[in-house]
């Protein structure tokens, strides 16, 4: 039980591979985790759980089930977060595995109650587990946790043990002083003279001294002095100072305070300090049994570890933030599911209602800002992976939602294998080893190889490094050069990839890619190549809607015409030809 994680089960902690920098910028998950929550730690930390990737199926679904139980109880999450805070509050400020002194009586009963407060937030725990029918492996195994840790360690027991303690501790009412003042009336000397179990509203007269250290152990019920006492002085044995001959009684009751009529407050200056501290001391030794008794039983249980409990903190954190996204999307009408996991040899993707969570976190911004766009905004698609569509070439029009699309199905891998609901009507997937995206670069990026060469560079380092088990998704790669310099390339990579089999999107304008299809599918039965096309409606009107057919090879030329006005109609009206 000392590797509990929600982020895996007992005994099956994965080998992660990293996502890679690139992957994770056109995929938008910085701006993503931001959407989260504004706590700044809370981003950095959601993020880097995302960005290792595992490929375990048993992993992926444990992640799953752990975050569906989140999603069902809102107050399991909010409950649970304040235990869990409070804990690490306790391990971050108080005394539990740190080597201090706990001679004084006053440190140990601190001690004690913070002893107390972790045995109640264990304890809390397992009764929030409890109480909401958690089915997932990971709580449940959390549940089984703390309900050992508690019967174990006795903290059942000790909690009675820490009771009566208290109870004994809470006896010291009233501290009778004795204090020897110098010339100028400064105390120099002070001695305990008696130790009550009632607080002091009035100093009574004078009879005898007592000799506390002879009678260590103890708590006289009341505040009257006996007669067999002697006073001593905590300078020690010694004949004292000379020239004292001024001896006047300090009373005080516990906490030092001078509201009641007859007693003195202690004034806040050094000498006073060593009052209090020769006060403590003088506790201590009264107090030796319960002193031993305490020591006993902190020697026993301060070694507890809260260590487990407060590491499951960032992943119960992750789970939390992403369950409150999750449900604020539902509730604003967004379809959001739980992922099926598929055999990872069979590489498939069974999508239905797939879109992408960026556009609807911009619809749910501007929602948040009273403006009406809603769900019914965004056009959901139906996609699949398998033997028969491997690869896909997307073309179609400019602006028709081929980037939407090739992004949409990379967060969705993305966001199950993170154990996160995925925003379609349902999703079935084989688990990818690890993601990677060929988008174009930035021109500082391309200074020194040129566009062509950087990209040519780029896309080498990610084939070595994909796996037929990786995703992988291009967008208008090898586009920045003349048609024919790209176009040759382009094939070679379609021919490659086939060979390689690894699920892909290939987004782009080259449309005599996809007519390739036959020659690319000839002697390939494993890992077909498939054209996937963005509709165009009448009169050029976008439905943001993708469909497995052939190429249409005019809609894009058409399109950067419309853009820049260089059609027939266009040109002959700017110039009112006849």
């Amino acid at each position: 039980m000392e590797e509990l994680s929600l982020l895996y089960p007992a005994g099956a902690k994965p080998a992660y591979q990293r996502l890679p920098e690139e992957t994770a910028h056109d995929l938008s998950l910085e701006a993503i985790c931001a959407r989260l929550t504004q706590a700044e730690p809370e981003q950095k930390m959601i993020r880097r759980i995302m960005m290792q990737i595992t490929g375990d199926p048993r992993v992926i679904q444990y992640r799953c089930d752990v975050f569906e139980d989140i999603l069902r109880f809102p107050p399991l999450r909010e409950r649970m977060q304040k235990l869990l805070d409070r804990v690490d509050f306790l391990k971050t400020y108080g005394s539990f595995g740190k080597d201090t002194d706990a001679a004084g009586v006053w440190e140990l009963v601190h001690r004690l109650d913070e002893m107390d407060e972790y045995i109640q937030c264990v304890r809390a725990i397992y009764e929030c587990l409890t109480e909401n029918e958690v089915r997932s492996e990971g709580l449940l195994a959390l549940k089984e946790y703390v309900r050992k840790l508690y019967e174990d360690h006795g903290f059942e027991e000790l909690k009675k043990d820490i009771d009566a303690l208290k109870v004994d501790t809470s006896k010291v009412k009233s501290v009778t002083l004795g204090v020897n003042l110098n010339d100028r009336y400064e105390p120099v000397e002070v001695g305990i003279v008696s130790i009550n179990g009632k607080t002091f509203t009035k100093s009574g007269v004078i009879s005898n001294f007592c000799d506390f250290l002879n009678r260590k152990d103890e708590i006289q019920e009341g505040n009257e002095w006996k007669e067999d006492y002697t006073f001593r002085t905590s300078a020690g044995d010694g004949e004292g100072t000379a020239g004292l001959e001024k001896f006047t009684m300090l009373i005080a009751s516990r906490g030092f305070s001078a509201a009641h009529p007859g007693m003195a407050g202690v004034a806040d200056d050094s000498r006073s300090g060593d009052v209090m501290r020769t006060l403590d001391r003088a506790v201590s030794a009264m107090l030796t049994r319960i002193v031993k008794k305490l020591k006993s039983v902190l020697s026993q249980h301060v070694s507890v570890s809260t260590q487990v409990i407060v590491g499951l903190i960032p992943e119960f954190l992750y789970y939390i933030r992403w369950a409150e996204y999750v449900e604020k999307l539902q509730k604003a009408g967004f379809s959001l599911c739980k992922p099926q996991i598929l055999d990872a040899e069979k590489r498939e993707m069974r999508a239905a209602g797939l879109y992408n969570l960026k556009l609807a976190s911009a619809i749910l911004e501007k929602q948040d800002g009273h403006e009406g766009e809603g769900p019914e905004s965004i056009v959901p698609n139906d996609l699949d992976f398998d033997a028969e569509h491997r690869i896909y070439i997307l073309t179609g029009a400019n602006r028709g939602g081929k980037t939407t699309i090739t992004q949409a199905v990379g967060i969705a891998f993305l966001l199950a294998q993170g154990g996160i609901y995925v925003p379609a009507d349902s999703f079935a997937f084989s688990p990818a080893d690890n993601l990677f995206t060929h988008y174009p670069a930035d021109e500082n990026q391309t200074m020194d190889l040129g566009r062509l060469g950087e990209e040519s560079k780029r896309f080498r380092d990610i084939f070595l490094a994909a796996t037929s088990r990786s995703l992988l998704l291009l967008n208008e790669s090898f586009s920045t050069t003349s048609f024919e310099e790209g176009f040759y390339i382009a094939r070679d990579v379609v021919r490659v990839l086939c060979r390689l089999g690894v699920r892909t999107i290939y987004n782009t304008h080259m449309h005599k890619l996809a007519m390739e299809m036959e020659e690319f599918n000839k002697d390939n039965e494993d890992s077909k190549v498939a054209s996937l096309v963005a509709e165009t409606e009448e009169a050029g009107k976008r439905s943001y809607r993708v469909r497995v057919a052939p190429p249409d090879g005019l809609s894009y030329a058409r399109d950067i015409a419309e853009k820049y006005g260089v059609t027939y109609e266009m040109l002959a009206f700017s110039k009112n030809l006849p």
